[in-house]
């Protein structure tokens, strides 16, 4: 008995759309970290020119030209999130961005100020929290030094927003 060649030709194809089928289903990890880098505005404070409202794309999360002065902190400035070992993430492992961004908690033991809200990511899931270091560890590495952290009574030398402790 002979199969037809149409049948032939047809059944690699369609097991190569099943596939694709199935990998759209199932996004991947840092897809769905990629989102929530997005949705959670990272590039607002880690991208320079954001907090003017006039953002490098270009050098998207390579680390803020403007800092926050924070009261009994000084000017501190987001950093570099790309994978860079030099200026960003590059040395850091997935458990401790996660610890981080959910906790507060540079792998040095150091506190982040609350200007970086991450006691509203303290919510997220653990997948959640690990695809979003996924995607993190997943960009080019891409070098951008933020300025300087500045303690409080030295004179910054980059631009910088005051925030104010309320009432």
């Amino acid at each position: 008995m002979s199969i037809p060649r149409s049948i032939v030709l047809a059944v690699p194809l369609l097991l190569l759309l099943l596939q694709g089928c199935a990998t759209r289903a199932q996004p991947p990890t840092t897809t769905r970290g990629e989102y929530l880098v997005r949705i959670m505005d990272c590039g607002g404070c880690h991208t320079p020119g954001a907090l003017v409202g006039k953002p490098d794309f270009d050098a998207s999360l390579t680390g803020s030209d403007i800092g926050f002065r924070v009261p009994g902190a000084g000017v501190l400035y987001p950093p570099n999130l790309t994978p860079d070992p030099a200026t960003g993430l590059g040395r850091w492992t997935t458990d401790q961005i996660v610890r981080a961004v959910r906790h507060g908690e540079r792998p040095d033991g150091r506190r982040l100020i609350p200007v970086m809200p991450w006691p509203s990511y303290s919510a997220l899931s653990d997948a959640d929290a690990a695809a979003l270091a996924a995607y993190l560890k997943s960009l080019p590495p891409r070098p951008g030094r933020a300025p300087a952290h500045v303690v409080e009574g030295q004179t910054p030398r980059a631009p910088y927003v005051d925030v104010v402790n309320p009432r």
